[in-house]
C-alpha cells in the first residue's frame, strides 16, 4: 500500500525521485478515491520496482493540494525528473491504470 507523505517529504520522495512516481490526491471522506483503492493496489503490485506510489491527503496538505491545482479527487499525478507529467481524475479501472502508467 502507497505510504502516506506530506510537504515534508514530498521533495525528496517524489520531485527527486529516480524512478516514475505516481501521487494520489485524496480525502478520507471521498467515496471515489475508496473506489479507486483495489485498481491502485493492483498496479503497485504490478509496477513494483519500476514505480513509487504515494497519497497525499488534500484535507491536510493544503499547500500541495494549491500548488498543483486539485480540484477534484481523487487526482492521479505522474511525476518524472522532478516535473509533473500527467494527470488523471476520477476512478480508474484497474488495466486502464496500469496501461497508462505503463506509458512512461
Amino acid at each position: 500500500m502507497a505510504d502516506r507523505i506530506g510537504k515534508e517529504a514530498f521533495e525528496e520522495k517524489v520531485l527527486k525521485s529516480s524512478l516514475p512516481v505516481l501521487v494520489d490526491f485524496y480525502s478520507d471522506s471521498c467515496i471515489a478515491c475508496k473506489k479507486l483503492a483495489p485498481s491502485l493496489a493492483r498496479a503497485e503490485e504490478q509496477l513494483a520496482g519500476s514505480f513509487h506510489f504515494y497519497k497525499v491527503n488534500t484535507n491536510y496538505e493544503e499547500e500541495l493540494t494549491e500548488k498543483y491545482e486539485i480540484l477534484s479527487r481523487p487526482t492521479l499525478i505522474v511525476f518524472g525528473n522532478g516535473q509533473e507529467t500527467d494527470r488523471k481524475v476520477g476512478v480508474q479501472k484497474p488495466q486502464e491504470l496500469i496501461d497508462w502508467l505503463k506509458s512512461f
